[in-house]
């Protein structure tokens, strides 16, 4: 990914800002930005890892949500490696190109839905590939990981990513929002971190971001946090992190 007007983010002189906002607002203007490309005709909507499970009780209904913006007539694709609840077609998002072709056809999609997803994939630089490619000219992808979570192995755990290490994986689209969020069920919180408005990409904002999700503690806080978990915790570490989300929307060059 690349700066929203290519434009280098070290350019930007402004100050830099964390804006609060929340994951429903965000979404909110995702769609918006969806139906601001469309014009008249329905959105095809694509969701990478779409199954639906009793652990989801926090995840977002995406085919409800789409439906709702844009009525019967979307057309919306739910893809995942096994069959289950709210999946149109058992695929891997790793699959080499031709495989993705004869299952979803040649048509593009306008949104690409793609939801702690990719810690799971054993190659993440694929279904980035993949992800890009269904995307027509103008299609946007919402992309969601965690950079810190427990680990949860859904069929398995292997990843976790930053702003900037999504970057690298979506290196065909380019940077329109990114936000963090958290985990807990019911706390609907998420923050920007912005320079004049747009999205700050910058390495060097990695220190604003750390000091923003990041507690270190001292050794007898650390040995009062251990003491009081219900089963044991080896102390290895004084540094805690939250669960922590980051999403970014990427959109395709036309």
């Amino acid at each position: 990914m690349t700066a929203a007007g290519g434009a280098s983010p070290s350019n930007h002189k402004g100050e830099l800002r964390v804006v609060g906002t929340s994951v429903t607002r965000e979404v909110e203007l995702l769609l918006e930005r969806v139906a601001s490309s469309l014009g008249k005709r329905p959105p095809r909507v694509l969701q990478v890892g779409s199954r639906s499970l009793v652990s989801d009780r926090n995840e977002r209904n995406w085919r409800n949500l789409v439906t709702k913006r844009f009525g019967e007539r979307s057309a919306f694709i739910g893809i995942d490696l096994l069959e289950g609840s709210n999946v149109d077609c058992v695929l891997d998002i790793c699959c080499p190109p031709s495989a993705l072709k004869a299952k979803l056809g040649e048509e593009p999609f306008d949104l690409a839905i793609c939801c702690h997803v990719l810690e799971h994939t054993r190659d993440p630089m694929r279904a980035a590939r993949n992800i890009e490619s269904v995307l027509r000219p103008g299609g946007i992808a919402f992309i969601a990981t965690p950079w810190s979570q427990a680990f949860h192995a859904t069929p398995d755990d292997y990843w976790r990513f930053s702003v900037r290490g999504l970057m690298l994986l979506f290196e065909g689209l380019e940077i329109q929002s990114s936000f963090y969020s958290g985990g807990d069920v019911g706390l609907d919180v998420a923050y920007r971190v912005e320079r004049d408005g747009a999205p700050e990409l910058d390495s060097r904002a990695g220190a604003v971001e750390q000091g923003l999700f990041q507690l270190v503690l001292d050794h007898e806080d650390n040995r009062a946090v251990l003491a009081r978990q219900a089963t044991e915790r080896l102390p290895v570490s004084r540094t805690y992190m939250p669960t922590l989300f980051v999403n970014v929307v990427g959109r395709k060059a036309s």
